[in-house]
C-alpha cells in the first residue's frame, strides 16, 4: 500500500510538470524551482520528488547541463542565489534573520579600473540561525548611482538588497563566483562570535545586469558546518 501511494504521488508530479512543459508554461531553457519549493508545492517528500525528476530526465523532458558550475548548499539544500541570499535561504525553510551592520557610501579608488567606478554603497550584514549562532557575514558593494546613492538614507526596500537593486533597474544576468577558505581575522571573529583563526568558507561573487552594468560585488564568509560547495558533472543516463 505504501509503495502504491508513493507511486501515485510520483506520477502526479511527473504528469503535472510534463503538462507545464508541453503546454509552453515552462519553456526550454527555464530552470525548475528548487527541490524544497517543488516538494512543498506537490506535498511530497524529497525522495519522491527526486524520483519524479529522474523520470522526467529519462523521458527527456528535463536535463542537467554539464559544466554549468558549482552550487552552494545550506544544510544540504541547494541555494538559488539568483534571487539573493535572503530568498535563497528562506526557500530552504531555514529560520534565518539578517542584521545590517553597515550601510554607507564609500570611495574605493582601487576598484575603479575593475568596476568602472570608485563610488559604492557598502552593505555589511550578518545572518543568524534560530539558535542565535552567526552562519554568515556578508560585505556587498553596489554602485552609488542610478538612485542607489540614496539607499543609505532611505534603507533597503523590504530589507532586501536584491529587491532594492531591481527597483533601481538592476537585474542580475551574469557573473562569476569564487569559493575558497580562510581563517577568521580578529575583527571578523568578533562579529561572528567565533574564535580568531576559525576556518570559514569565503565566497567572492560579482554580478552584472542585462545591460552589462556592474551591479554587485559580494564577499561572504560562510560557516562550513552549514554551507557546502556542490558540483554536479557528466550526464544522467
Amino acid at each position: 500500500m505504501i509503495r502504491h501511494v508513493r507511486f501515485d504521488k510520483k506520477k502526479r508530479v511527473v504528469d503535472e510538470l510534463a503538462r507545464r512543459i508541453e503546454s509552453g508554461e515552462m519553456e526550454s531553457g527555464d530552470l525548475l524551482p528548487g527541490e524544497h519549493l517543488l516538494a512543498q508545492e506537490f506535498d511530497v517528500s524529497r525522495g519522491t520528488l527526486r524520483e519524479a525528476l529522474s523520470e522526467l530526465k529519462r523521458r527527456n523532458y528535463i536535463a542537467t547541463q554539464s559544466g554549468v558550475g558549482s552550487i552552494v548548499t545550506y544544510d544540504g539544500i541547494s541555494l538559488d542565489q539568483r534571487s539573493g541570499w535572503a530568498q535563497a535561504l528562506a526557500d530552504t525553510g531555514a529560520r534565518i534573520h539578517a542584521e545590517i551592520l553597515r550601510l554607507v557610501e564609500v570611495e574605493r579608488p582601487d576598484l575603479e579600473s575593475r568596476f568602472g567606478t570608485r563610488h559604492f554603497i557598502a552593505i555589511d550584514r550578518r545572518r543568524c540561525a534560530a539558535d542565535g549562532s552567526v552562519v554568515s557575514l556578508e560585505r556587498a558593494l553596489v554602485p552609488a548611482s542610478d538612485g542607489l546613492e540614496n539607499v543609505p538614507a532611505t534603507g533597503l526596500i523590504e530589507d532586501s538588497l536584491t529587491i532594492t537593486l531591481a527597483a533601481h533597474g538592476f537585474v542580475g544576468d551574469r557573473g562569476d563566483q569564487w569559493i575558497g577558505a580562510e581563517p577568521l581575522t580578529i575583527d571578523d571573529a568578533g562579529l561572528m562570535m567565533r574564535q580568531p583563526g576559525t576556518v570559514f568558507l569565503k565566497a567572492l561573487r560579482t554580478t552584472y545586469d542585462r545591460r552589462e552594468r556592474f551591479m554587485e560585488h559580494v564577499e561572504s564568509l560562510l560557516d562550513p558546518v552549514h554551507f557546502r560547495l556542490h558540483l554536479a558533472f557528466g550526464t544522467s543516463s
